[in-house]
């Protein structure tokens, strides 16, 4: 089955590279290093361990090229994010900065993850509004499963939430759905153990590949009705975040 597949490949690869990165990360161990909403010394292995996961957890997927484009560059926007990003707080504050010609790392992300979005759309459906409707979704998540990455195992067991009933779905969707858990059920207990953190690397990737689950698995009205919550969800815990003073 391609579902049981892509959950052991995207299972297996993200515990090999979370193994292999705590054995000997590049670059100084200190930049993968961050302090946690306690206080806590915890690392980033977990982020890009779960974005090649649920990469390689799409191969099983019709529709991986789709998949793989939008985890992929979601994945990487979050990293730079992770790694150079000066963490202010909320859309607004970004689109402000970048009105004053300062492209912050927050601009990077929203407008990278949403052309990478609209183009995996655009690989997945065929008629123009539901490209569209498809990117929104796509991007809706990788940014709602970030928003909800506030403690500790939050967006890991989010996303295996969410993912389940996609598991239902015939086809490309369940394979598709199956990615995303499978990366998440391989980190979840380090993530809840406070022993490392996705990151928004690996938020980013897991919310994207959620995203193309649900828009392999839906038509025009289904597109609508999730792209709708999500873009809710995303502008109310994004008014949250910047009100309580959570990063981006």
């Amino acid at each position: 089955m391609r579902r049981a597949a892509a959950f052991v490949t995207a299972f297996g690869a993200t515990r090999s590279v979370y193994g292999a990165l705590r054995r000997r990360a590049p670059g100084d161990p200190a930049q993968w290093q961050r302090k946690n909403y306690a206080g806590r010394t915890v690392d980033l292995y977990a982020g890009p361990a779960a974005a090649v996961g649920a990469a390689l957890g799409t191969v099983p997927a019709r529709t991986r090229g789709a998949a793989g484009l939008a985890v992929v560059a979601a994945g990487a926007c979050g990293a730079y994010d992770d790694m150079l990003g000066d963490h202010r707080r909320g859309f607004r504050a970004h689109l402000g900065a970048l009105r004053q010609g300062e492209v912050t790392s927050g601009a990077v992300k929203l407008f990278g993850i949403g052309a990478a979005a609209l183009a995996a759309g655009a690989l997945l459906k065929e008629r123009p509004v539901d490209k569209l409707l498809a990117g929104v979704v796509i991007a809706g998540a990788a940014h709602f499963v970030n928003l909800v990455d506030v403690a500790p195992g939050r967006a890991a067991v989010a996303v295996l939430g969410i993912g389940s009933p996609g598991l239902l779905r015939r086809g490309s969707a369940g394979a598709l759905a199956a990615a995303p858990m499978g990366a998440a059920a391989a980190i979840v207990t380090e993530d809840l153990g406070e022993r490392t953190m996705l990151g928004d690397t690996g938020a980013h990737a897991l919310g994207a590949a959620l995203g193309t689950a649900i828009v392999a698995g839906n038509g025009r009205a289904g597109l609508a009705l999730h792209a709708a919550a999500l873009i809710a969800a995303v502008a109310y815990g994004d008014e949250v975040s910047r009100i309580a003073g959570s990063p981006m």
